[in-house]
């Protein structure tokens, strides 16, 4: 099974060996290829109970719950690594998903769509209907996301709380680099990827 870009891209950041949670994992494809190519341990929490079966029959360790009810049931530094892909804009709180992921792990890793990319933009303000696209492809009234943001936006968040971004790269909707999204990252970008730490 191939893997999304992007997620490979994400594996090249792991150490080897290391303790992973992945928010939101989905089928478990990330994790499944860093416990092949990365040899970690971990878990995924995620919801859907599709996709926990999915993680299941690929060996991903899996725990049916809602991100939204908060991660107490974990550890202070847990983790070497917290990471949630495609998640951060479709929960209630993602600033104190933040603060969670760093309270568990030494280090987050994020990817969300940017909304503040040009054809968002002309949508806007051209037709005053809210985006859709191959990044953003459902209607308002059915869309899982609830808190879009900019790539300006997440990082004005993480001055205020004290994070600092070790990493930042942006791709377009098929996730790979362009020189573009990298000159103009709030523009140009479609998908934004994030690695962080606790400043201090």
């Amino acid at each position: 099974m191939s893997l999304r870009p992007d997620l490979v891209l994400i594996g090249e950041w792991i150490r080897p060996g290391s303790r992973v949670l992945d928010l939101g994992c989905g089928d478990g494809a990330l994790l499944k290829h860093l416990q092949d190519t990365r040899n970690v341990t971990g878990y995924g929490l995620e919801i859907d109970d599709a996709n926990v079966t999915r993680c299941i029959s690929s060996d991903v360790n899996v725990i049916q719950t809602d991100l939204d009810a908060g991660l107490q049931d974990f550890s202070g530094k847990s983790f070497d690594y917290v990471i949630m892909t495609q998640t951060l804009q479709a929960v209630h709180f993602p600033d104190r998903l933040l603060e969670e992921m760093l309270r568990l792990g030494d280090e987050g890793i994020v990817t969300f769509p940017n909304f503040a990319h040009w054809q968002n933009r002309v949508q806007l303000a051209l037709g005053g209907r809210m985006p859709m696209s191959r990044t953003l492809p459902n209607p308002w009234y059915s869309t899982p996301n609830i808190h879009l943001c900019s790539v300006t936006d997440f990082e004005k968040l993480c001055a205020e709380r004290g994070i600092h971004i070790l990493q930042r790269v942006m791709v377009d909707h098929a996730h790979h680099r362009t020189p573009g999204a990298t000159l103009l990252p709030n523009l140009l970008g479609k998908n934004a990827l994030y690695r962080f730490q606790r400043r201090g």
